[in-house]
């Protein structure tokens, strides 16, 4: 035996669930991976001291014992990043799951092992030539059949000079070389480090809108790209259905879907309506252009630590291409809870509700990876992170909501008397937040919207004034109020159920254009302006509360998702309706 390679091996020494801590491994480093026991279970570095380490293993570890060989690899946690990523299912490893057997093994160390992987084939299109000097981030060739998006090979960050050798077009395989730069074989597929950010030239800090096609958020609550949302909400609220539609109809080129700690149920779900769904924007299915992580609750914890990083990193990828790529973390609270159930383990002093004192700085790593970036090959793109907290009991005070909320840009907020009085998506309006409100009202006017901005902020009082005499109604009665304060009353009840609930199973309402969102919030505005006007002129305001508003609050489903046109046709026949009113 190679007398280096013995100095690499080790000892396991003790073994509690995921933890397991090891002895006479020489020269470990921090995040290095370990292969432990005869099944060569990995595992990570995550403390060292002295000739011993603890590390944190991704597989289940019955049957290992103190005794069996530890192996360190001299590698980090990777994913292989190259075609065959969009529209397949993948573990918390970037093991795939798509052509996987029933049940996992621990032989199945990752995509860059897997034979299915390795055996596929791809055809190579070169879009560069040999003697051309190159820069990282460069396009040395595309594969065609990779994805309802171009699939893009890029020289790898820190490589730059002279292309001495490059594929002709070609049938190749994930770790074939393409090419050669200054000396350096760059092959078609590379594993990436997944807790290391990929590096990019600068980050933009103006703001451009990423369309939902949820009008709660499109018009109220809005997410910049490359910007950070959180979406709380209590057992039943609606969080992953919420998430979904986000998934379907957002308008960012790439999804990637992580299924963190969830029911394995939910998880199907989403993959059988991203299978089914039609892309407006390819014609293709959805799912071609989305990649889901999925480790569900009944896969091992600490892989679900490992997913969302997972996530990011294939974003990153596809964020180098030059696209805007939308990450769905669904949950952070099952991350944060192997968080937690490592730290109790490992004997760490435990802060608020037992979760590590370093929680809020974890939750920071994740988030701060988002951002709107000019990357290495000098493209403009995206990455927006959406991560759901699913607090115990609906408690949102526990420190995954509030520790997330530092870090966000957009609070989603669900409300559990919403959702259960059947209003979805049941975003509060009283507990949320957009932080980037007023430069995504610049980026609208400057865009040919300049009433987004002042059409959002008569919304957002209008609720906050409907709530307010809503409470007063319940105590003296809602007839007692003055004509003009019932109109209020009855403007924030068209508000709320004409616009910002949506029917997420209905083919008109389950997606909104903002075109359509605009026109049907102008509509609850125009009416409650001439409503207002009426009982300047003395109309009762119980004659008005007595008019037919329903053709106002059907409106969003009995139009076509972009069909803003009828929606103003019939604002101005209600309009008329109310003119007529004595």
């Amino acid at each position: 035996m190679d007398p280096v390679a013995a100095r690499r091996d080790g000892t396991v020494v003790r073994v509690s669930g995921p933890l397991v801590e090891i002895e006479g491994v020489e020269g470990l480093s921090m995040l290095e991976l370990v292969t432990l026991g005869p099944q060569r279970i990995t595992a990570e570095t995550v403390a060292i001291a002295g000739s011993k380490a603890t590390l944190q293993a991704y597989e289940y570890t019955g049957g290992l014992k103190a005794g069996d060989v530890a192996s360190a690899t001299e590698d980090e946690l990777s994913a292989l990043m190259g075609p065959g990523l969009l529209g397949q299912v993948f573990d918390g490893l970037m093991r795939p799951l798509s052509s996987a057997p029933m049940w996992l093994t621990p032989e199945r160390s990752g995509s860059a092992d897997d034979p299915t992987v390795l055996a596929r084939e791809w055809t190579f299109v070169p879009a560069a030539v040999c003697g051309k000097n190159v820069s990282p981030g460069e396009v040395l060739g595309t594969v065609p059949g990779a994805g309802s998006v171009e699939h893009r090979v890029l020289v790898p960050a820190g490589v730059s000079g002279e292309i001495t050798w490059l594929a002709p077009e070609g049938k190749v395989h994930v770790l074939d070389p393409v090419a050669v730069v200054a000396g350096r074989k760059v092959a078609l597929a590379e594993p990436t480090p997944i807790r290391q950010a990929r590096p990019f030239l600068a980050r933009h800090s103006d703001a451009v809108p990423l369309h939902t096609g949820q009008r709660v958020l499109d018009l109220v609550f809005p997410v910049a790209r490359g910007a950070a949302a959180t979406v709380p909400g209590g057992f039943g609220t609606g969080k992953t259905m919420m998430l979904q539609q986000i998934a379907k109809w957002s308008d960012a080129d790439v999804i990637v879907y992580v299924g963190c700690g969830e029911r394995g149920n939910e998880m199907a779900d989403v993959l059988a309506g991203l299978s089914q769904l039609e892309d407006a924007r390819t014609g293709g299915k959805l799912i071609e252009r989305t990649v889901i992580i999925a480790n569900t609750s009944n896969m091992p914890m600490m892989a679900r630590e490992a997913s969302i990083f997972t996530g990011i990193a294939v974003a990153e990828y596809y964020r180098d291409m030059g696209y805007d790529v939308v990450v769905i973390a669904d949950s952070t609270s099952r991350w944060a809870e192997a968080l937690r159930e490592f730290a109790n383990r490992n004997g760490d002093l435990p802060a608020e509700e037992g979760y590590p004192a370093n929680l809020a700085s974890e939750l920071a790593s994740f988030y701060e990876r988002a951002g709107r970036v000019t990357t290495l090959g000098g493209n403009t793109a995206s990455v927006t992170v959406i991560g759901a907290v699913s607090p115990a009991g609906g408690d949102m005070s526990e420190p995954v909501t509030t520790d997330s909320q530092r870090f966000v840009r957009s609070l989603w907020m669900l409300d559990k008397d919403l959702a259960y009085s059947r209003h979805y998506p049941a975003v509060s309006w009283t507990g949320s937040f957009a932080r980037d409100a007023d430069e995504l009202g610049a980026w609208h006017a400057a865009n040919g919207q300049p009433g987004w901005a002042s059409r959002r902020a008569r919304a957002v009082a209008l609720l906050a004034e409907a709530d307010r005499l809503d409470e007063l109604a319940q105590i003296i009665g809602q007839a007692s109020l003055p004509g003009h304060e019932q109109v209020l009353l009855l403007g924030g009840r068209l508000l709320r159920d004409g616009v910002l609930m949506q029917n997420a199973l209905s083919p008109n309402d389950g997606f909104c254009s903002a075109e359509k969102g605009a026109a049907l919030l102008d509509a609850v505005l125009d009416v409650v302006d001439t409503c207002q006007l009426l009982v300047e002129r003395g109309v009762a305001a119980a004659t008005i509360e007595a008019a037919d508003f329903g053709p106002v609050l059907r409106a969003r489903e009995d139009f076509g998702p972009s069909d803003d046109a009828a929606v103003r046709a019939r604002t101005a026949t209600v309009l008329d309706v109310l003119e007529a009113l004595q």
